[in-house]
């Protein structure tokens, strides 16, 4: 290999070039152990950088930042941890008509403008463990149109309830935890104690629902327990309405057995919007955490044609819930007694008075008079009813007993308190007894008189749990069997209220 040049300290920079060497021919150990590269350039070649070349070869401490900061909660870089509600994809507002239900979704923040109208949101309808949602009153209307937060099968602070908000600029954050406790409010601002059952509880009766409502109904005398009452303003409202009804009266020879009492109490948000009968009150029982025995009347004994006389006859008895008593309904006339009052009054024997009807009196009226009998021998009069008195007929008929009231309180039309019919009185042709009354009312018997068929039928009885009124025994002179009065029907006691 020729030297092209060699300067006083040996050879010249770039005199010599590789193209001068033949492959392999300079090795490592030839060149110095330490090589001075400090002012030269190297040249690599032009390969990317593989996540195999740098496997395991920088640390997260070498890392200028080694972890991840977010909303002030600090995780370091290959660690594991929970935000929780740190983010919040907050969404555009949320206009209120009063109807339209907004679903949640997790993760998520509402802002919700009830200017208009209540508002109506709903939980997502899965949870897991850290599931976030958070609400904000956008125009501080939730005091005048309520929120509520549709719990969407889950549980809220471990009630089965739907949540209402109803303070002005409220601000929430639930957090879903477990099947026990369901979504839990973690941060509250500006709203009333959402640790309470904001909703009345009680037990007691047959238990139904209607909508968002329950409807206690007692059959038989029991207790109505309340374990808790409704928030107010921030809840549900802490007063039931109700249909209390007594015992009708018994059914006499002659005159029908007089309904029982019957009173109701109707606000609209209390117990929603069901048609309720004429009589109802708008002013329910505002209820404390106790326990309300309730008392169901039983209907009036009745008494037979034998003599004509009042022996085994009488009244129905009083059905009672806190405040409220509604009177059993009067006997009926017989022979020469005349009816008796009660809640409805009972109708009267051929020619004495009537029963009068809504005795004691409240307001409005628990029930009518009975209707009169007629003179000679006639038959006797129909009872009272709570929607209308009773009547008589001409002759030997027997009267038609005064209509009972309807209402929807169960969430379907029932009617109740009718007044029994009137008795059929025969000294000739046959004559037949009076109708009872709509709503549990018995029927009057009929009665014949001339030969060969000589015959007199019974009066029929109140419908059990209506406080109809009995029918009255049919009276046939020459009769040698004797026929019986209706006995009256049993009453019962209903309570209806909002529970979420």
């Amino acid at each position: 290999m020729a030297i092209n040049k060699v300067g006083s300290k040996g050879i010249e920079d770039g005199s010599v070039a590789a193209v001068d060497f033949a492959p392999g021919t300079v090795t490592d150990v030839k060149l110095n152990a330490t090589q001075n590269l400090s002012s030269k350039t190297i040249t690599l070649p032009n390969t990317s950088v593989t996540n195999d070349m740098l496997a395991g070869s920088i640390t997260n401490a070498k890392l200028t930042n080694s972890s991840i900061t977010a909303s002030g909660t600090s995780v370091a870089l290959g660690a594991s941890g929970t935000f929780n509600n740190s983010f919040v994809d907050w969404q555009s507002v949320v206009v209120s008509d009063g109807s339209t239900v907004t679903t949640m979704v997790s993760g998520r923040g509402y802002f919700v403008n009830n200017t208009s109208a209540v508002g109506i949101v709903k939980l997502p309808a899965s949870a897991s463990i850290g599931d976030f949602v958070v609400i904000k009153d956008y125009t501080g209307n939730f005091g005048t149109n309520n929120l509520t937060i549709q719990r969407n099968s889950h549980k809220i602070q471990g009630e089965a309830n739907d949540s209402l908000i109803g303070t002005n600029r409220a601000s929430v954050v639930l957090i879903y935890v477990d099947v026990t406790k369901g979504w839990l409010f973690t941060d509250e601002h500006n709203v009333a104690d959402l640790q309470l059952n904001t909703f009345i509880s009680a037990t007691g009766g047959t238990v139904a629902t209607s909508g968002d409502f329950k409807i206690h109904s007692f059959t038989g005398d029991g207790n109505f327990v309340v374990s808790q009452i409704g928030a107010g303003s921030s809840g549900g409202p802490s007063v039931v309405d109700y249909i209390v009804v007594a015992g009708g009266g018994g059914g006499a020879a002659n005159g029908g057995g007089g309904a029982g009492g019957y009173r109701e109490a109707h606000s609209t948000p209390v117990s929603g919007p069901y048609t309720a009968s004429p009589l109802a009150t708008p002013t329910g029982i505002t209820l404390t955490t106790q326990t309300y025995p309730i008392t169901v009347g039983g209907g009036g004994t009745f008494a037979t044609r034998s003599g004509a006389t009042s022996a085994g006859l009488s009244g129905g008895t009083p059905s009672v819930f806190s405040t409220i008593t509604s009177a059993g309904g009067g006997r009926g006339g017989c022979g020469c007694f005349s009816g008796r009052n009660g809640g409805s009054g009972g109708g009267a024997s051929h020619c004495k008075a009537v029963g009068s009807g809504n005795t004691p009196p409240v307001s409005p009226p628990q029930g009518q008079n009975g209707g009169p009998g007629t003179g000679g021998g006639g038959g006797g009069g129909g009872a009272g009813g709570a929607g209308s008195a009773g009547g008589s007929h001409p002759g030997g008929n027997g009267g038609a007993a005064g209509a009972g009231t309807t209402s929807h309180i169960t969430g379907s039309p029932v009617a109740r308190a009718g007044g029994g019919g009137g008795a059929g009185c025969a000294y000739g042709a046959p004559n037949p007894g009076g109708a009872g009354g709509s709503g549990g009312g018995g029927t009057g018997g009929t009665s014949q008189n001339p030969a060969p068929s000589v015959s007199s039928q019974s009066g029929t009885a109140g419908s059990a749990n209506t406080g109809g009124g009995g029918g009255g025994a049919g009276y046939s002179a020459n009769n040698p069997i004797d026929s019986n009065g209706g006995s009256g029907g049993s009453g019962i006691v209903i309570i209806r209220y909002k529970f979420q």
